[in-house]
């Protein structure tokens, strides 16, 4: 598998997620399913049946992360010097020159992007038509509703 690109704080809330998972949950389910063994009859205890359904997704989620974070480049920005690119994990804000409207994102990896608090994908379409691009560029970028035309007007380094 391929090196994943991670910034710091994505993958410190994948290692959180994992320890909750390992020390919180996963006990709480080993005793349920001990809980419901109690109950009898296994065939057509649904107790039984939904705590082994929920065992399944947990452990299918812990090796999900622990596969993330083996293959994990974890890329601090903070330590990179600032020229004003626009690099994987750069806080970008860009000017909309039709509807003179001002949005900030902050490039991050596909498992940390969150739309709602303008955490985008790297391999979005917005992130993609700004990597590599510099402060006071204007940008073309494909969105749904067509073409648009950005200005780079800020990119740092947090």
């Amino acid at each position: 598998m391929s090196q994943i690109p991670m910034t710091v704080q994505g993958a410190q809330r994948l290692r959180d997620e994992l320890h909750e998972l390992k020390t919180v949950k996963r006990p709480a389910i080993i005793e349920a399913i001990a809980d419901a063994r109690e109950h009898g009859d296994l065939k057509e205890n649904a107790e039984y049946h939904a705590a082994r359904e929920a065992q399944g997704f947990c452990e299918g989620r812990i090796q999900d992360i622990e596969g993330k974070l083996a293959n994990a480049q974890i890329i601090d920005i903070t330590k990179l010097t600032n020229n004003g690119k626009v690099i994987f994990g750069s806080t970008v804000t860009i000017l909309n020159l039709d509807s003179e409207e001002e949005v900030t994102y902050k490039v991050v990896g596909d498992d940390e992007a969150d739309i709602k608090n303008n955490l985008i994908s790297v391999n979005s379409p917005i992130a993609r038509g700004l990597i590599g691009k510099q402060q006071d560029d204007v940008v073309n970028i494909t969105t749904p509703s067509g073409v648009v035309e950005f200005e780079i007007t800020d990119v740092k380094y947090l």
